[in-house]
């Protein structure tokens, strides 16, 4: 049995992953603060720290208690975060204190107490806008975030390799595309538009799909996500705060969910976005062993029966 801490663990992939290492056997510890998660996802099993992971600095008093929390740890499973785009270019301030000095207070407590890794939550945001010449997106394709959520998963790579460079942390970035099954949110701006689609169906609302609807997205399933972690924590191939894309490795566009969720659409303005994500995940498959198990089109009709639409 090893310790682990999940930060963001009420929250949509934190809390399932939580779930998957304690019916492995293992001691979890969850940092939240509820602030988007809900107490519900967390497994009773695990130990709740509520707190804001922007507030674990050595000048706040919840540091000492973070200190106790993180003492025998193996690994940090770091998922909290305020995300999405469009909200991040609203409050840019907030976002960078949770998303910036988080990461940092997170990867000062692991150093502090010696933890042997960090798994850091990443994002495709990072790349923005890809060329043509470079879908597949591998890691080595050039980065331009538009807006400041990716800015600051770029950063928070970079803060990872910096500690594995200077305090000799082990740390690997997870860059996910977009990460979709069950607890993902189905309102609100941190919900998917398969989510939201879902929400708008159970109301008798059009579809409402911003742009022309052919933007596309690399959709992939919660639980290899949480398998890819599982990896990324144990592997040795990894740990110098390398980036590796989590993938599917195809992609649907916007159009297509609606299709599969199924409703009269709504056409409204485009937002700044990127057109097209789509992973190659040769590198994980690689250093991981890591390969995807699941389609959106064959979860969604399951994802429709238990919502009842």
């Amino acid at each position: 049995m090893s310790k682990y801490v999940v930060t963001g663990g009420a929250g949509f992939i934190g809390s399932t992953l939580t779930d998957k290492l304690i019916s492995d056997g293992h001691e979890v510890i969850v940092i939240d603060n509820l602030c988007t998660g809900v107490e519900v996802n967390i497994n009773n099993q695990a130990t709740f720290f509520n707190a804001d992971i922007s507030q674990l600095s050595p000048r706040d008093e919840l540091y000492d208690h973070a200190v106790n929390m993180f003492t025998g740890v193996d690994t940090v499973f770091h998922f909290a975060a305020r995300a999405r785009v469009q909200p991040s270019i609203i409050d840019p301030h907030y976002y960078n204190l949770v998303n910036i000095t988080g990461t940092l207070n997170i990867l000062d407590l692991a150093k502090q107490c010696n933890v042997r890794r960090m798994v850091f939550s990443s994002s495709s945001s990072i790349y923005g806008n890809v060329t043509e010449s470079n879908l597949p997106t591998t890691e080595k394709a050039p980065v331009n975030p538009l807006s400041p959520y990716g800015l600051q998963k770029l950063c928070g790579e970079q803060y990872c390799k910096l500690y594995s460079t200077i305090h000799d942390i082990e740390t690997v970035c997870l860059r996910y595309f977009s990460v979709y099954g069950l607890r993902q949110p189905t309102s609100g701006a941190y919900s998917l538009v398969m989510g939201i689609f879902a929400d708008q169906r159970l109301n008798g609302l059009p579809l409402r799909i911003f742009g022309d609807g052919e933007q596309r997205r690399d959709f992939t399933f919660v639980d290899d996500v949480v398998t890819a972690n599982i990896k990324a924590g144990k592997s040795l191939n990894v740990g110098a705060g390398e980036v590796i894309n989590i993938g599917n490795g195809d992609n649907r566009s916007v159009n297509d969910i609606a299709g599969y969720i199924g409703g009269e659409r709504e056409y409204l303005d485009p937002v700044i976005e990127p057109r097209e994500t789509l992973a190659n995940n040769t590198l994980a498959r690689k250093l991981l062993n890591w390969s995807p198990t699941m389609r959106v089109e064959d979860w969604i009709p399951g994802y429709k029966k238990i919502l009842g639409i």
